[in-house]
C-alpha cells in the first residue's frame, strides 16, 4: 500500500483562510487541525490517502523540498527566501495577502528618502530576499538575522531599520514604526515536490482540484 501523501500547512494567519480552501478541494481536515492550541503535528482528513502536518510557514518550503511532504502550501516570501530547485509552485491561492517591506522609526522616516540611500543596516529573517532587492539598487545592506520581534530592533539599537511582512500595519504603528518601502507583495503559493510530482499520479488530480478551489472562490 502507498504511503498517504502529506500536505504541509503552515501555523499562524494563513491556517485560518487555508482550511476553507482545503475544504473546497476536497480534504477536510480532522477537527483538531484548526485548534492552534493542539500539540499534534499530524491530522487525518476525510481522505484515507492523504495526511496533513501542520508546522512554522519556513519549515513548511523544507519538508516539500526534502520530500517529507509531497504538498504545501506557503507564502511566496519564503519560496523567494529559499529558492529551492525541488519545489514547484502551480497555484497561486490567493490568500495571505500582505507585503514584504522596509520600516523605520517614524521621527527617521519624516526626514529620510530612501532614494538617497547607500547602505542600510536591517533587521530580518529574509537576509537573502533583502540582500538580492537592495543590490539590484545599488544599496550595500547588511542584515541582522531574527525570527521574530523584529519591531524590537530600531528602539533596541540592533538595527535602524527592519524587513518583514507587514499586513494592516498595526503592529508597525504600536511599535513606533512606519512602513517606507515595499519590496514585494505577498500571496499564498501551492507547492508541489517535483520529483513526487512525476512519480506519485494521484498529485495531478490534487493539483488540479486546488485549482479549481481557486477558480471557485475568485468566481464567488
Amino acid at each position: 500500500m502507498a504511503q498517504p501523501l502529506v500536505i504541509a500547512v503552515p501555523k499562524g494567519r494563513i491556517l485560518s483562510e487555508a482550511v476553507p480552501l482545503l475544504v473546497r478541494a476536497g480534504v477536510e481536515p480532522e477537527a483538531a487541525f484548526s485548534d492552534e492550541d493542539s500539540r499534534a503535528l499530524r491530522f487525518a482528513t476525510n481522505q484515507p490517502g492523504i495526511d496533513l502536518i501542520r508546522v512554522r510557514a519556513f519549515d513548511v518550503a523544507t519538508f516539500v523540498a526534502h520530500g517529507a511532504a509531497q504538498i504545501g502550501i506557503v507564502g511566496s516570501d519564503v519560496l523567494a527566501e529559499f529558492d529551492y530547485p525541488e519545489l514547484y509552485a502551480p497555484v497561486d491561492l490567493g490568500i495571505g495577502h500582505c507585503r514584504l517591506s522596509v520600516a523605520e522609526p517614524a521621527e527617521m522616516a519624516a526626514a529620510d528618502d530612501p532614494r538617497g540611500w547607500s547602505h542600510v543596516r536591517v533587521a530580518t529573517k529574509y537576509p537573502h530576499v533583502t540582500q538580492r532587492h537592495f543590490e539590484a539598487r545599488g544599496v550595500q545592506a547588511e542584515c541582522v538575522k531574527l525570527n521574530g520581534a523584529m519591531e524590537l530592533a530600531p528602539t533596541l539599537g540592533l538595527a535602524p531599520r527592519i524587513v518583514d511582512l507587514v499586513s494592516s500595519g498595526r503592529t508597525l504603528k504600536e511599535n513606533g514604526l512606519v512602513e517606507v518601502e515595499v519590496i514585494a507583495e505577498v500571496t499564498s503559493r501551492l507547492i508541489v515536490n517535483r520529483a513526487a510530482f512525476k512519480t506519485r499520479p494521484e498529485l495531478v488530480p490534487l493539483v488540479d482540484a486546488f485549482r479549481r478551489a481557486v477558480e471557485k472562490c475568485d468566481a464567488a
